[in-house]
């Protein structure tokens, strides 16, 4: 029998961003430049792929810096971001540290630090418990920076402290809802002061746009990332709301649901930035022992952008 034909829509751009693979070659070089072991603070990146490819190398991953027995070994701080107090106890340990703290997000962390040096009060719109959250709350003393996650927060925010107030937000977020929670804050507070260049980075905001771009000619939504990975689970709300209503996460955990696809005609592909390509490609190669398969790739944009490393490691 001749196995059904199926479409797919690939997205693109998807998969790594620019801040994700410096991380990756941070932790790669660190290796070559110190041996192994090298710790790593947090998950270099939210994929399991990527964090297992690293530990094979001689990475060791731990949450906190206490954690580590052999201080003398350096140490790594993730893309996410980490509070001040992090890098402060890493020279109190003496130890080495390299901070892969993707350029977007210490962008984000110096905005933070000069809105409160200039007086204001600061929201920060994002996921609590988030790291990058975690990390750019931790710029700041505790109750200069409050966190609003969605628009009934947005609607009950009061600006107790009567000071002047700004916002920042976290670099992956759903660009059209921080935009809804943005407008409730701006009728709130007319003078509220915003980032001068949005704060949602680019590649979070290339890969929600490219999705919306295929969503709605979609019967299925396919995005290969982790369940923690912020950007990859924006990107299968962002499917949903774009007009595919069955769009589901594929992580390494994943049972692909072959019964469902086969009642499909056209399905889409992307991946989170922190999945890499081998993913998606493992994916199609999967379907195409049941299926018959044609790619479409709709490519909205090309990427060009590129993150220099710590001179220390050149």
């Amino acid at each position: 029998m001749k196995n059904k034909e199926l479409k797919i829509l690939l997205s693109a751009p998807r998969g790594f961003c620019a801040g994700v693979e410096r991380a990756i070659e941070i932790v790669e070089k660190s290796i070559q430049k110190y041996g192994a072991p090298v710790y790593v603070r947090h998950e270099i990146v939210h994929n399991k792929f990527v964090v297992d490819d690293l530990k094979n190398k001689g990475a060791i991953f731990v949450e906190e810096l206490e954690e580590i027995e052999d201080k003398s070994r350096p140490v790594i701080f993730s893309a996410h971001g980490v509070p001040k107090k992090i890098p402060n106890d890493a020279r109190n340990y003496k130890m080495t540290y390299v901070d892969a703290t993707c350029p977007l997000v210490s962008k984000v962390h110096r905005e933070a630090e000069n809105l409160y040096k200039a007086g204001f009060h600061i929201i920060l719109i994002g996921h609590q418990n988030h790291p990058e959250v975690i990390g750019t709350m931790g710029q700041l003393p505790a109750g200069t920076i409050e966190l609003i996650q969605n628009e009934e927060e947005a609607k009950k925010f009061k600006n107790k402290q009567g000071k002047k107030i700004a916002f920042v937000t976290q670099t992956t977020l759903s660009v059209d809802d921080t935009s809804e929670i943005i407008k409730i804050l701006k009728n709130k507070f007319p003078d509220i002061r915003e980032p001068l260049k949005e704060d949602i980075c680019y590649a979070t905001t290339n890969r929600q746009m490219a999705v919306k771009e295929i969503a709605n000619k979609c019967d299925m939504f396919f995005v290969i990332g982790s369940r923690n990975s912020s950007n990859s689970v924006r990107l299968v709300e962002v499917a949903k709301k774009s007009g595919c209503l069955n769009a589901q996460l594929i992580h390494s955990q994943s049972k692909i649901p072959y019964e469902e696809i086969e009642s499909s005609n056209i399905i889409g592909i992307s991946s989170g930035a922190s999945a890499p390509e081998i993913l998606v490609d493992n994916f199609i190669n999967d379907l195409k022992n049941r299926f018959t398969i044609s790619i479409d790739e709709v490519e909205i944009i090309k990427e060009k952008v590129v993150f220099k490393i710590p001179k220390k490691l050149n």
